[in-house]
């Protein structure tokens, strides 16, 4: 694999050096804040050798690599001028920088965005130390156990410690990174929780300890997540107010200094002590959970993990691994259902490898699976053959419910950080019997459930286009089969009023929504769910599928043309999964909206029913 072609490849798709605010990676995707999402090539991205798939969620546009990903990454920061900075939170109905602001309907996915874009930095660096820590283990445990004294292995565990040692620091730079402020001042912030000064008061058991007069409480703070969360976004704030109040000429020596200044007091004082009685709370629920429901609870999150990556949620619950392998000692849920969901991953395609009857895929569906369960990389098997087939997705599901019910039971825990497939077992000590037991029953029932279920093997009919007529440049059509209706009875205001412009409205009876008319597909927004065309005589039409569809993210909506290509009437869009969008309760009516009229009287048809390509602005029709 040529990964300086694929870099360059990558950047060139997503629009260019300029247009990326951020870059960084999980464990198998690379993440990008770009500046204009629509500017992304989706098409050419997924046709890349190399690439597994594409998806926006999150605010982020992730290109699924797999085992390419980490030298593709190191390329890219490499050859591009390109950094891990901060990220802009996008209105995705209007692509400029402005952030989108907060509300009730918004503040769960903008929590786990803050959370996911924190730890993001930071968990390749617990999986390195997690899986050192393991051949630590191992050596002591089946080759030499006095080597566990010498100055040797106090050195190496030191380096698999460091991780998770100064993980504050980490995740205060990507919160810092996330919320737009300097890093630097929130990681100083942070050190300063971790410096012997501070950390020598802990050791001795000082007493009566006190900053300006105020108890200060002696507490570790290694290893600890919450505490420089909260520091992060204090430095932001403080550096935002202290950039308004001091005197431009003073900013380079004060705002610095007045940001670290509050943070690292407030540090000591409120916000460590705070994020401190959080983790432990935290930790209480696990607990609780553990104790009283904790068979069902890694059931269910192995059941739900295939969807969580997908939308690349999971990487928000890293850091509570660490605050659990912090405090209690031990993780009995989290680490054990991500690593059954990986086993589940490849026993659905075990699965479908035994129930298919095409000889490649069946070879192909055998590496997947191997992939899975030896490496832990579960998005081929996720976009290549599970969710595609669909019917394997209800395997995967069964398989991490039962293998997290009968691993739980049997009392799996984790105590190292490391890597979700086999070769991570010794993470889980005395209990790894257990976890074999689990990661058994999880293949097993995958691959059985999978099995009964079937795969529909018919090759996916293609998209043809439904007009082939070809209509004058002045034509304007219907964009798709339904019936019209006045932009009057449409229930959104802004659409309703003319506000944007005279049209028509359309509820839909197709998949397919087509081009109004013959001229260039000037804007695709990238979530699919509207697109403007100007037409070969200047008129700007802008098409809107469906009511805050905007929402979905994406979700449910196929672009099936580039931005900037040209069009003809007729000609497909955007391929629309209406069922999976009406039982969200979305409303999918159509607007084709005439927002510049370039000077011509346009008239378009506002009543009966239609099919694609039915000319609309013919009073004969």
């Amino acid at each position: 694999m040529d990964y300086q072609k694929l870099a360059a490849a990558i950047i060139k798709n997503v629009g260019g050096e300029e247009n990326i605010q951020m870059v960084n990676h999980c464990m198998t995707r690379l993440r990008f804040n770009l500046k204009d999402v629509s500017k992304a090539d989706k098409a050419a991205l997924e046709d890349l050798n190399g690439v597994l798939g594409v998806v926006y969620a999150g605010e982020q546009y992730m290109v699924i690599l797999g085992q390419h990903l980490i030298p593709t990454y190191e390329a890219i920061v490499k050859n591009y001028s390109v950094t891990a900075g901060a990220t802009v939170d996008e209105n995705l109905d209007d692509l400029s920088q402005k952030k989108e602001p907060l509300t009730w309907k918004n503040w769960g996915s903008k929590f786990i965005g803050f959370i996911s874009a924190s730890v993001t930095p930071l968990i390749p660096g617990l999986i390195a130390g997690g899986m050192l820590k393991v051949v630590l283990l191992l050596i002591v445990t089946f080759i030499d156990s006095a080597y566990s004294k010498t100055p040797s292995y106090m050195l190496l565990s030191a380096i698999a410690d460091a991780p998770f040692y100064f993980m504050p620091i980490i995740v205060a730079y990507g919160a810092a990174n996330k919320l737009g402020g300097t890093p630097v001042y929130a990681m100083v912030a942070t050190a300063a929780l971790l410096h012997g000064n501070y950390t020598s008061l802990v050791t001795e058991g000082a007493k009566n300890v006190t900053l300006f007069g105020v108890h200060v409480s002696l507490l570790s703070y290694g290893s600890t997540l919450l505490p420089a969360l909260l520091i992060a976004v204090v430095a932001y704030y403080a550096e935002q107010y202290l950039n308004k109040i001091v005197p431009g000429i003073f900013r380079s020596v004060l705002v610095g200094m007045g940001t670290i200044f509050i943070a690292g007091a407030l540090g000591y004082l409120i916000l460590g002590p705070l994020g401190n009685m959080l983790g432990q709370v935290i930790a209480t629920v696990f607990m609780f959970l553990n104790s009283t429901v904790g068979p069902l609870a890694v059931g269910l999150l192995a059941a739900a993990l295939p969807w969580m990556v997908m939308a690349g949620m999971h990487t928000a619950l890293a850091p509570f691994m660490t605050q659990l392998l912090s405090n209690p000692g031990y993780d009995a849920i989290l680490r054990p259902a991500f690593i059954l969901h990986n086993m589940s991953e490849g026993g659905a395609n075990l699965g479908v490898a035994a129930r298919t009857k095409n000889a490649q895929f069946r070879s192909e569906c055998i590496s997947l699976a191997v992939g899975c369960i030896v490496a832990g990389v579960t998005e081929p098997a996720i976009y290549g053959v599970n969710l595609k087939y669909r019917k394997p997705m209800y395997g995967v599901m069964a398989g991490g419910f039962v293998g997290g019910m009968v691993a739980s039971i049997l009392g799996a825990k984790a105590y190292v950080m490391g890597y979700s497939n086999l070769l991570a077992l010794p993470i889980f000590q005395q209990t790894v019997l257990a976890m074999v037991i689990g990661i058994v029953v999880a293949i097993v029932t995958s691959a059985i459930v999978t099995y009964v279920l079937g795969i529909d093997e018919q090759p996916a009919a293609k998209v043809t286009e439904p007009v082939q007529t070809t209509y004058p440049d002045d034509a304007i059509v219907a964009v798709s089969d339904g019936e019209l209706c006045d932009l009057s009875q449409v229930n959104d205001e802004t659409f309703a009023s003319g506000v944007l412009g005279d049209g028509v409205a359309l509820r839909l009876d197709n998949d397919f929504i087509c081009a109004p008319a013959n001229g260039t597909l000037a804007t695709m927004f990238p979530t699919g769910h509207a697109f403007g065309i100007v037409t070969a005589t200047g008129v700007e039409l802008l098409v809107h599928i469906g009511i805050d569809t905007v929402n979905l993210k994406g979700a449910g909506f196929d672009v099936l043309v580039q931005q900037g290509e040209t069009v003809r009437a007729g000609q497909p869009i955007v391929r629309v999964d209406r069922s999976a969008i009406q039982k969200q309760g979305y409303d999918l009516t159509t607007m084709l909206i005439v927002t510049n009229a370039n000077g011509q009287t346009i008239q378009l048809q506002r009543q009966g029913r239609v099919k694609v390509g039915t000319r609309l602005d013919e009073e004969t029709n």
